[in-house]
């Protein structure tokens, strides 16, 4: 009887409508936005990151990403380069968490192409939810998103200023930064919103711009597994879905661009309403 009940509730489970949402999404096209210069995105092997790097490759940019594996590095850049014309990207191995590193991995970095002008601090982990988070989570997290992008940041606005090079730093944020902070994550991007004020405010005067760019739920691996081709319904957006990784990869070509340069010390919110008037999304237990 029990396996009788059993298959009559999966197949009542199976005729059930299933919702489906998809995005059409506009992709820029390849274009001369970025044509002679030279980014560095860190975290650039899959997601966010991914994208990014391959928006700016697709404008005419000459690109450096940064992972933690160089398996991964290079399986991202041949995949780039088979899918981009006249692709010109290479990688290098880079940890937020070594800080000490940081002088001599961005003198790497320079030496493929001879000059930065773009970095984007991408690379970022999420934990640490204030329920269960222990120390060594904590720090990880803090780490990770806010002290290695502080001396990132710092190693090529010094390199900027000492080049007279009008560069561009682009942080990527998070919905997350609106939000009471209830994890080390969400902390950290509240950290990275007044950072990117801070760097902004100091390096303005050398004619180098600095923003954000925050994402609120994005399918990528880190958030929903492998699967990002398939249904991207989220019932706590307010949009309804996630957003494409490509969609952020637009925006952040803009802001990099002379087309971007009246915006200063800004974060531009793409978060679908989440973060900006709906908090649903979250984990607020205790």
């Amino acid at each position: 009887m029990k396996k009788i009940k059993r298959l009559i509730r999966q197949f009542l489970q199976a005729i059930q409508p299933v919702n489906v949402m998809y995005a059409n999404v506009q992709v820029l096209q390849p274009t001369e936005y970025l044509k002679g210069r030279t980014a560095l995105v860190t975290g650039g092997t899959s997601g966010i990151g991914y994208a990014i790097a391959k928006a700016y490759v697709e404008a005419g940019a000459r690109v450096i990403i940064t992972g933690r594996s160089w398996n991964r590095i290079e399986t991202a850049c041949q995949k780039i380069s088979n899918e981009s014309k006249n692709a010109q990207i290479k990688g290098i191995v880079l940890n937020n968490l070594e800080v000490s590193k940081f002088h001599d991995k961005f003198k790497e970095a320079v030496s493929f192409f001879g000059q930065i002008d773009i970095l984007v601090n991408n690379a970022g982990v999420l934990g640490a939810h204030i329920s269960n988070a222990t120390e060594e989570e904590y720090d990880a997290v803090m780490d990770t998103n806010l002290k290695g992008v502080f001396f990132l940041s710092k190693e090529i606005g010094h390199y900027f200023k000492d080049n007279q090079i009008k560069g561009n730093i682009l942080n990527i944020a998070s919905s997350s930064s609106l939000r009471p902070a209830a994890s080390a994550y969400t902390i950290s991007k509240w950290g990275i919103r007044g950072l990117t004020l801070g760097f902004a405010k100091v390096l303005a005067p050398y004619g180098i711009t600095v923003n954000g760019l925050a994402p609120g739920q994005t399918a990528t691996p880190m958030l929903i597994g492998n699967n990002i081709e398939g249904n991207i319904i989220s019932p706590s957006a307010p949009i309804g879905r996630y957003a494409l990784p490509v969609e952020i990869a637009n925006m952040a070509v803009v802001l990099v661009s002379d087309m971007g340069r009246m915006i200063m010390g800004d974060i531009v919110y793409m978060t679908g309403g989440a973060g900006v008037f709906s908090n649903e999304d979250m984990n607020w237990n205790f």
